[in-house]
């Protein structure tokens, strides 16, 4: 595994775990996107990985956010009259489509706070699992700003369009439990055990057929992007692909056979 300076990877039971680890709050700078980009990038093409879960190291932060700094210097550079890079805004959205898009499930162990770009990230991820110290927002408005890492095109779609444009516009943040009330979070757990839970859901999903779990995400996010008629011949097409897989075979045989089912993920 490459050598990164801000990203921790290991992999075990076929989870690959990838932990955020800048202090103090694990904010993201250019060189923590790249490296979790890279990280994502190799865990993802892993034939031994199946699901992928992403933290933050320490107690204080998830992620808080993006790097005020990096910020600043863009904010100098607009004031002189020269043109601003849209690299990392760029980069951090790309990242983010493709945890978005992976055939691999990949699950959000929210440990601490989750702000702004950190926020971004967990909602790029499949599923969230946060503890109950955990709290969200998009706290970008207090600085003038926006969320550009997705916060304006997600959040609407997981917690409703009103919820959203309060969320954002106030810049509020939201305690765990609230957070599951409204749909961005599938789960709170005790502080401390978020990653164990993350772990145990993550068993759960690598116990299946990886190339029924690949189908399943597609025709999902497919289905979040396309008008009913689309997804739903998606839907088949899939379904019917799986019908000639080995796993396809496998899993109704062993369910008529009162087994369980072994699947090879072929």
């Amino acid at each position: 595994m490459a050598e990164r300076q801000y990203v921790q990877v290991s992999v075990e039971d076929r989870i690959a775990t990838l932990t955020i680890d800048h202090p103090p709050a694990n904010s993201f700078n250019s060189q923590t996107v790249e490296d979790l980009g890279s990280a994502f990038d190799e865990v993802s093409s892993n034939p031994d990985v199946k699901a992928i879960i992403i933290t933050g190291a320490g107690q204080f932060a998830f992620v808080a956010g993006a790097d005020i700094n990096e910020i600043k210097e863009q904010i100098d550079v607009a004031r002189a009259g020269e043109a601003v890079s849209k690299e990392l805004i760029v980069n951090g959205q790309a990242l983010f489509n493709s945890i978005e898009k992976s055939t691999k499930p990949v699950i959000a162990a929210v440990n601490a706070v989750c702000l702004g770009g950190g926020m971004e990230l967990a909602m790029a991820c499949h599923m969230r699992i946060a503890s109950d110290t955990a709290r969200f927002g998009q706290p970008e408005v207090n600085l003038g700003l926006l969320p550009a890492w997705g916060g304006t095109a997600r959040l609407p779609r997981l917690v409703g369009r009103g919820k959203a444009i309060e969320l954002i516009l106030t810049g509020d943040m939201i305690p765990a439990h609230e957070a599951a009330r409204l749909g961005l979070v599938n789960k709170v757990v005790p502080a401390g055990q978020v990653v164990k839970a993350a772990r145990d859901l993550a068993r759960k999903i690598v116990s299946k057929s990886a190339v029924t779990t690949a189908a399943i995400l597609e025709a999902i996010n497919h289905g979040m992007e396309s008008t009913l008629e689309e997804a739903l011949t998606l839907e088949a097409d899939r379904f019917v692909l799986l019908c000639g897989t080995g796993d396809g075979y496998e899993g109704v045989s062993a369910f008529l056979e009162k087994r369980q089912p072994k699947f090879q993920d072929q």
